[in-house]
């Protein structure tokens, strides 16, 4: 199947001896590498790698192997690999089958903080070692353990999609000596209802609605700049949450909550009651946005909260300009990852849960994709089961009816 030639020298007949043959220097002895591995891939194809004087046994090792992968059907072309990380990276991100806006978050990973390390090395050629490198670098620069691991999980699952590809023949990421980073999970900590109030007193009377949309329905950020006038059944008592505003390649678009999943959720009377003052004191504007990127069809939505001049709210510019500085007027922080307007809808689902509401319920509130992710997030909030554990035995041994007492087991001993 395979064999190693020794390009410095040849076998000829023995003009003396025609059964024997002896050893010739060749015209490219001491020229280049002297030996080289030919093979047939599986397509019948003729393959080969040269290696240097010396390494003899390094070249009939190699011939060995892909004859081993041929056999086990394992085999991949030792050139595949060439092909540069930031190359082959260029072409897996161009292609998933994820929404823009992801694709967009993606890129941007990549380009500060992997193709900088990976970049110019060949698929092939990034071992376990190079991984765990680059980890080293990216704790030395005080990155979480939460970007740390979508990072992680980024760059393995390109290696996956190497590996299917056929150009790779192991994964680097799943070395034993390779550690994956943990995604630590802060528990979740209520604001107190006084603080919601405050920072909602703290906000332009136009935005102010934006805190019972959070805080009183659930909603995301996105999504409650996306809700329309005819997202709201104030006769049932009902708000459909059918999209969301976000902002793809610096482009404001329209397009469906996050999962993809959009949901009903019940509308008290406070809040219907605030969201029908908001629309008295600011009437919706129509607003017309493409749909889920920069060139998709337009869509024309009336949305209940808009900017002081009148077009759909940027959740940075608001972020920037409203929000924080409600944030400093009531002393609270207000860094990049504290504080923000999500906040809210964990005091949504902290009140509900407080108040025995289920954890399928609070996730199908939430648009939660999976209610074990609800659980995992809110299961400390929940009130604890304990007291009403003990009430529940204590009245099954109450209705314990006189037959099951003592008192009768031992008349029915005396009666045996």
């Amino acid at each position: 199947m395979a064999h190693v030639q020794d390009r410095w020298f040849k076998y000829i007949p023995d003009p003396k001896n025609p059964k024997k043959k002896i050893r010739q220097q060749t015209s490219q002895h001491g020229k280049g590498m002297r030996y080289k591995v030919r093979w047939l891939d599986p397509d019948g194809e003729e393959k080969s790698r040269s290696f240097p004087d010396g390494q003899l046994k390094a070249a009939k090792d190699f011939k060995s192997q892909q004859e081993v992968d041929m056999l086990r059907g394992t085999y991949v072309d030792p050139k595949a690999g060439k092909i540069t990380v930031a190359s082959f990276a260029k072409s897996w991100l161009a292609d998933l089958d994820v929404d823009e806006l992801s694709r967009e978050n993606m890129e941007m990973r990549f380009r500060k903080r992997v193709l900088p390390y990976f970049g110019k090395s060949e698929l092939g050629a990034v071992k376990p070692s190079a991984i765990r490198t680059w980890d080293r670098m990216l704790r030395e620069d005080n990155l979480s353990d939460r970007y740390r691991h979508t990072l992680f999980g980024n760059v393995s699952a390109m290696f996956t999609a190497a590996i299917d590809d056929g150009l790779i023949a192991k994964h680097p990421c799943r070395g034993k000596s390779i550690k994956k980073p943990k995604a630590t999970q802060k528990k979740v900590v209520p604001w107190p209802e006084a603080r919601v109030w405050e920072v909602q007193a703290n906000l332009p009377p136009r935005f102010g609605v934006l805190v019972d949309m959070a805080a009183g329905i659930g909603m995301r950020q996105g999504e409650c700049l996306g809700l329309a006038v005819d997202d709201i059944d104030f006769l049932r008592g009902i708000v459909h949450i059918r999209r969301q505003v976000k902002t793809v390649r610096y482009k404001h678009v329209f397009a469906l909550p996050k999962h993809d999943k959009t949901r009903d959720v019940p509308l008290s009377e406070p809040v219907k009651l605030a969201l029908s003052e908001h629309i008295r004191q600011f009437p919706p504007k129509e607003i017309t946005l493409p749909w889920d990127t920069p060139d998709g069809k337009p869509e024309t939505i009336k949305l209940i909260v808009t900017s002081m001049t009148g077009i759909e709210v940027a959740a940075n510019d608001f972020n920037r300009n409203y929000w924080k500085k409600s944030l400093k007027a009531v002393g609270m922080p207000y860094g990049r990852y504290e504080n923000g307007m999500h906040e809210l809808r964990h005091f949504f689902a902290s009140v509900l849960l407080d108040q025995g509401e289920s954890i399928k319920a609070v996730a199908e509130w939430l648009g939660h994709a999976d209610p074990s992710f609800t659980l995992k997030i809110y299961t400390h909030l929940m009130p604890s089961s304990a007291e009403r554990t003990k009430s529940v035995i204590d009245g099954l041994y109450k209705r314990r009816t006189a037959h099951d007492g003592p008192e009768t087991a031992s008349t029915d001993q005396v009666a045996e």
